[in-house]
């Protein structure tokens, strides 16, 4: 029997990676990485078009231009032969959104759109469309729309409807020139197979698809804005596909791109922060994955529905086929540590670190280490980029307590990791709290493998074991068994995700067991932690968003 492999792309935030897999045992062969060369448009367009406060764009052409590159290198270095490569499975961030024509092509790369930054990719982070969002909220609230309930009762500014609107009511000749609105991961999976479908996950947790019911009614809509009465018969008309199956098959021309043979299986596309549940494993209720990098992602199954205020969503299929699939999530961890590094480290530690051999993050790291819980005196609210859940809020901001003339950089970097810790905490005890069973925390992504006192930290603070997976690319590990599921068994995949997780996923490569001797200092400090939540979050003091 000939051994076959699958490709898994992964499109974060600032690069995307290609990774080839075995498709036995899910080992990878070779890996491929490339930056995006437009990077996070934050200030202005490449024409020096100035954006807004609260604007977070990509170039779709980055897109295109990294996966050329990624897919023939990471190829060329498994040396494997393309006869053996049997599909394609792509993951993206969710919700990155963009508006196309018929065909597929992104208004931006018109030249009479080049200036208009509506035209661009509205990227995850991209949070100006929190007055529409607090709108969707007010009129979902007033009418009593029962899908509201699924998405923990609140529209959050990330999600792909709230975006639309604001092109919409601020944009309306792209609005009137795009013929549909599409997620990125979506967007890709149509140009490798010119069939325009959108995936169970992206419909389900970013645009208010639900399986039994489908979208919000046109009524909702016309209640917003008579206007919109019709934008999903107009706008978002493609058929959903569930993930992990077969989205088509790869065109002609882009396999000669890519150097893969024609027709091999493509799959449909899949959030990334939440295609490494297959990754790590999960295939039954009970376990939590967590993806941790510049945000946090955090999903488990469940095997009936439950109403989850604050949560992101509840989507039936939208994990794993035949189960609910539940999601909440941060808006910045490693991101909030960047920042310190990048803005606050002083020149000094960063002499230190390069005369030891380290990264900044690794030098500040090991001194961070060798405090105890509490002794700085310091607590901050993990909110550097707003809160995702359980507040739904991009208005909140960040906030360190205690600071004196003695506090160190260390100390801050340790008191933001203990509040990202904190936020993760009171995510699971509301699960728990909902009948929604967390039993298990299994960890993946960029900091859980490279910040061990990180991962102890989590597990002194949630009191139980934080398992680490042996891959540093769960998000492509877990594309390329969406992969293999879409393949097939008779083409040398397997019939289905929960064969190809079992086989293919990766396993427990370090545990972190919680310290007894902190749980005492970190118990009392997550009360603190929960008591500022409340007063800066629900409405005790509004001072955060006054200032902004």
């Amino acid at each position: 029997m000939k051994f076959k492999y699958v490709i898994g792309v992964d499109y974060g935030t600032l690069s995307a990676r290609a990774i080839v897999v075995d498709v036995r045992d899910g080992r990878t062969l070779a890996t491929a990485v490339q930056e995006y060369p437009h990077g996070v448009m934050d200030q202005t367009l490449p024409d020096g078009t100035p954006l807004p406060k609260d604007w977070a764009l990509q170039h779709p052409q980055d897109y295109i231009d990294v996966l050329k590159y990624i897919v023939p290198k990471a190829v060329d270095a498994a040396g494997v032969k393309k006869d053996d490569i049997i599909a394609l499975g792509t993951d993206f961030t969710a919700s990155t959104t963009l508006p196309v024509d018929d065909e597929g092509w992104p208004l931006c790369l018109k030249p009479q759109y080049a200036g208009e930054p509506h035209a661009y990719v509205k990227l995850w982070k991209h949070h100006a469309a929190q007055d529409q969002a607090d709108r969707m909220t007010a009129v979902a609230v007033e009418r009593k729309e029962s899908w509201l309930a699924a998405y923990g009762g609140k529209v959050y500014c990330e999600w792909s409807m709230p975006r639309l609107w604001q092109v919409y009511e601020e944009a309306p000749q792209i609005y009137q020139a795009m013929d549909a609105w599409v997620e990125a991961g979506d967007w890709l999976v149509w140009q490798l197979t010119g069939e325009y479908t959108q995936n169970s996950c992206t419909a389900g947790y970013k645009n208010f698809y639900q399986k039994r019911t489908g979208y919000p009614s046109e009524d909702y809509f016309a209640a917003l804005d008579e206007g919109l009465r019709h934008v999903i018969r107009d706008k978002c008309t493609a058929p959903i596909l569930t993930v992990g199956s077969k989205a088509g098959e790869l065109t002609a021309e882009w396999a000669e791109q890519l150097g893969l043979n024609p027709g091999i299986a493509v799959s449909t596309g899949m959030v990334d922060g939440h295609v490494a549940i297959f990754s790590c494993g999960i295939t039954k209720p009970g376990p939590m994955m967590a993806i941790i990098g510049t945000s946090a992602c955090y999903m488990t199954l469940g095997e009936t529905y439950t109403n989850v205020p604050g949560t992101c969503g509840v989507v039936e299929d939208g994990l794993m086929p035949g189960f609910y699939g539940y999601e909440a999530g941060q808006s910045c961890v490693g991101d909030m540590l960047g920042w310190l590094v990048d803005h606050l480290l002083p020149e000094h530690y960063a002499v230190e670190a390069k005369k030891q051999g380290l990264s900044r993050h690794s030098y500040i790291t090991a001194l961070a280490e060798t405090l105890k819980p509490g002794a700085s005196g310091l607590l901050a609210l993990d909110w550097w980029n707003g809160n995702r859940s359980l507040l739904a809020d991009s208005n909140l901001s960040g906030m360190i307590l205690g600071m004196t003339l003695q506090t160190k950089p260390e100390e801050i970097y340790r008191s933001l990791m203990e509040a990202a810790a904190f936020g993760t905490r009171m995510i699971i005890e509301h699960y728990r709290n909902h009948k929604v069973p967390i039993t298990e925390f299994r960890a993946s992504g960029g900091i859980s493998r490279k910040n061990a006192l990180m991962m102890q930290i989590y597990a002194d603070i949630l009191q139980m074991p934080v398992k680490v997976m042996n891959t540093d690319q769960g998000g492509a590990l877990g594309a390329a068994i969406m992969g293999a599921a879409a393949a097939g068994a008779e083409c040398g995949g397997y019939d289905g995700l929960r064969p190809a997780t079992a086989a293919m996923a990766a396993k427990v490569e370090v545990v972190y067991e919680p310290r007894t001797e902190y749980r005492a200092v970190y118990d009392a400090l997550y009360t603190e932690y929960c008591r500022l939540h409340d007063y800066f979050g629900r409405g005790g003091n509004d001072v955060m968003k006054r200032i902004k």
